[in-house]
């Protein structure tokens, strides 16, 4: 979330959603808090990890900042672009896939990386890893006809946190 969605959510007089007040906490404390989040409510781990990506509107070039389950697997950070079972991509996804580079951060750490989307026994076995990470993900898949994509992110050089 950016400084720009959360001044939407105050300007037009909403509550703030959970995602919103998740990546507005994690943002503002530098990933001192917002890391760990309990994810029982929707079928996952009492503690589930959540790292933040940023990413750049393929057509805006707005920054935009969301917090995402992860999992970590041979030197590979993985994230997946689930939307929650739905029939369409994430919009995350699809700025991603307008550049070779993102930034993200976990914990009170971050990366600058290049990302890949593994494919055949790779994807495969990548995927019942993340589904042993966040169990959903089993549900997600049988409610949609797309391909969810699985991410996997190699860190590079260290930068700041990501900043409000």
């Amino acid at each position: 979330m950016s400084d720009d969605q959360t001044e939407t959510a105050q300007d037009e007089g909403r509550a703030l959603t959970p995602a919103e007040a998740h990546c507005k906490e994690y943002l503002e404390t530098g990933g001192a808090s917002g890391h760990i989040r309990d994810f029982t409510g929707v079928g996952g781990y009492p503690f589930g990890a959540t790292l933040l990506i940023e990413t750049f509107g393929r057509k805006s070039g707005k920054r935009r900042v969301i917090p995402l389950c992860y999992g970590i697997l041979d030197g590979e950070v993985i994230i997946v672009g689930s939307k929650g079972g739905a029939d369409e991509h994430p919009e995350w996804y699809l700025n991603l896939t307008a550049r070779d580079e993102l930034t993200f951060q976990i914990a009170t750490q971050a990366w600058r990386a290049t990302w890949r989307e593994p494919e055949g026994a790779e994807r495969q076995r990548i995927w019942d890893y993340m589904v042993g990470v966040f169990p959903p993900y089993a549900d997600y898949v049988k409610g949609t006809d797309r391909k969810i994509p699985v991410v996997m992110m190699k860190p590079g050089s260290r930068v700041d946190v990501l900043k409000p």
